[in-house]
């Protein structure tokens, strides 16, 4: 019999292995997700198994397995396990704790925004046509999803001279006493005052689905002869407004650069491999219409190939989404029927999963193979030039390495107003705007425009909460917790930076390089002057690549700050003091208004007045009183 080997000399490899060695006995012959957790508790790896015994012990054996497969058993310190009923529902909850977990391991879906619709409101008198982004739970009729939020307020502007229907908000149509400029621009039949009786209101929106539904032409020959009758019986007026109807939906029927008549809904899927990572490509179709694309870039390790990454990414991308009832990809899926009985299940109606092999739906596959290949070649070129660039800001700054994370921070505020931080990030892939972050500034006793306060305080905030949630400085890849700067740049001078040393000291950071970055004499770009602790403020020449690459950061953060003032101060600005009011709902504050012109008429009005606005009873009345001359 032989002796096991010293403790200390049993490998990485087999280390893990013992590890997971332990938690077969118990494990069940069922389908379930499983979760391999490293010694810090980030979790590495999420798989999900039909018989979940099998899957796990496959881990330990020491032949045959990939390089990535034996790093994440090296680090396997713990494991966790949720058995599940059938390997469907194990699919379904792999996909999910993915997206929310973000492992170290997986294929990741990093661009995971939501896609914009065009939503005809239900729960009105008077639907409402608008953008809608975010969970669908507003009543209504959905269409899309559009590939951007542009594409979506383009159609919208050309959809609303076709089809005149009201915009507004439910409180702006409640308080409106007159006709909106959209009214004026045709773009409005305005219902808000009676300019459209509620049967023709209602045609328009029956006509705006049918349109949205793919039945266009038959919209377009309803309108024409429509046309031609009001031409024949001398209504010109009422011609020439249905003539412009007809110019703005052959407007947007322009745009529809491919088109796949036959087909209700399909996703087109494609993707490209180069340089170890992969483009996938969307393409929409709703209604015989291309709705757009959008590319994404999942992130993974070098040994997966592109079935691989469109699995795990049709997993991902349609636990958020709702999948349309066909998906057309470039390369099937290993698992193509248990994802389909997946999306089936998720979805509530059949969905099927094929690589069209002739025809125009090969023909549009192969459109987005070759879009895939472009954007990814294009994104290469650019990484690769941001990668130069970081190595030229480590030089310039004298850091012991190329900056990974770069974070900029600057204030903006009109006289001590609306005072707003901002902080924005860049690093090899451009600019991180998912890790943009505003800060209203909460210190009440700093004197109005005092910049160096409000840094410090937009300082103090955001490294007090990293330093708490990742103290070790292990974020880096490691998934919910954020990732430590290697550079912070400070909008502003030497005051600025002192304000930055002060707070470093205080939570007593050392390895974060601190640059502040001002503009030279008479605020000229192109003669920055950089400051560093311990240095002498210098500059860089004029036509460097790096001093360019600087000035964009920052610009992006005071661009980035300026509009979060902004907003904050339209905010701000649109409050009515009747809002404030308990008790105030559109209905009586539109009486209010209109029976004392304006909320400083109504705060200036005697109780006996506002007693005689209809709606307002005596107590309300004394309660509106009361809220104006506390």
């Amino acid at each position: 019999m032989t002796e096991s080997a010293p403790e200390n000399h049993v490998s990485p490899f087999e280390r893990g292995s013992r590890v997971i060695q332990t938690f077969l006995k118990t494990l069940p012959a069922s389908p379930g997700v499983y979760r391999m957790i490293d010694q810090n508790d980030q979790v590495l790896y999420v798989g999900k198994a039909k018989n979940l015994k099998n899957r796990v012990s496959s881990y330990t054996k020491m032949t045959g397995q990939s390089t990535r497969i034996m790093r994440m058993v090296s680090l396997t310190h713990s494991m966790e396990f949720v058995s599940t009923h059938t390997e469907v529902e194990a699919l379904l909850l792999e996909a999910n704790l993915i997206k929310k977990l973000k492992p170290r391991y997986n294929i990741i879906l990093r661009d995971d925004k939501s896609f914009p619709y065009i939503l005809i409101t239900s729960d009105h008198d008077w639907p409402q046509i608008t953008k809608h982004r975010g969970s669908r739970n507003k009543k209504g009729e959905y269409f899309g999803p559009f590939a951007s939020a542009g594409a979506v307020n383009e159609t919208l502007a050309t959809f609303q001279r076709l089809f005149p229907l009201r915009s507004c908000s439910d409180s702006d149509f409640e308080t409106r006493t007159r006709p909106c400029l959209q009214y004026q621009i045709k773009r409005c039949s305005a219902p808000c005052v009676d300019r459209i009786t509620p049967e023709d209101y209602q045609s328009i929106v029956d006509e705006a689905r049918a349109f949205l539904s793919g039945k266009s032409h038959a919209i377009q020959q309803k309108l024409a002869d429509r046309m031609q009758q009001a031409s024949d019986t001398l209504d010109f007026e009422l011609a020439a407004v249905l003539r412009d109807r007809l110019k703005a939906m052959a407007h947007i029927q322009s745009k529809q650069t491919i088109n796949l008549p036959n087909i209700d809904e399909a996703d087109v899927i494609a993707a490209h491999q180069e340089g170890g990572q992969t483009c996938v490509q969307v393409f929409f179709i709703r209604s015989g219409q291309n709705l757009g694309n959008r590319a994404h870039y999942p992130s993974h390790t070098k040994e997966e190939g592109p079935e691989d990454v469109i699995s795990a990414f049709i997993g991902q991308f349609y636990d958020k989404h709702p999948a349309p009832k066909n998906i057309w990809v470039s390369h099937t899926p290993s698992e193509v029927e248990l994802l389909c009985e997946a999306l089936t299940v998720s979805a509530g109606k059949k969905i099927e999963i094929s690589t069209p092999r002739r025809g125009p739906k090969a023909e549009m596959l192969e459109h987005a193979r070759i879009n895939a290949r472009g954007a990814l070649e294009r994104k290469l070129a650019e990484n690769a030039s941001q990668r130069k660039l970081l190595d030229a800001v480590g030089r310039v700054f004298e850091m012991p390495a190329a900056p990974n994370r770069i974070e900029v921070y600057d204030n903006s505020h009109i006289q001590g107003a609306h005072q707003v931080g901002a902080l924005i990030v860049a690093g090899p892939e451009g600019f991180e705007k998912k890790s943009y972050r505003k800060f209203n500034i909460k210190n009440t006793e700093l004197a109005p425009g005092d910049d160096y306060g409000m840094m410090r305080e937009v300082l103090s905030r955001r490294f007090t909460r990293l330093k708490k949630e990742d103290p070790d400085k292990i974020g880096e890849g490691s998934g919910s917790r954020e990732q430590w700067p290697d550079l912070v740049l400070i909008d502003g001078g030497q005051g600025q930076l002192s304000a930055a040393i002060d707070v470093f000291k205080e939570l007593e950071i050392k390895d974060v390089t601190l640059v502040g970055i001002a503009k030279g004499p008479d605020r000229n770009a192109g003669r920055e002057r950089f400051f560093m602790p311990g240095k002498a403020p210098f500059s860089l020449p004029e036509n460097d690549p790096t001093l360019y690459f600087l000035q964009r950061l920052r610009d992006e953060v005071h661009h980035y700050a300026i509009t979060s003032h902004r907003a904050k101060r339209s905010s701000a600005i649109g409050k009515s003091p009747l809002d404030e009011i308990p008790g105030i709902g559109g209905k009586r504050k539109k009486a209010l208004l209109n029976h004392f012109g304006s909320a400083k008429g109504v705060q200036d009005a005697a109780l006996a007045d506002l007693e005689q606005v209809e709606g307002v009873s005596k107590k309300l009345a004394q309660q509106i009183f009361d809220f104006f001359h506390e």
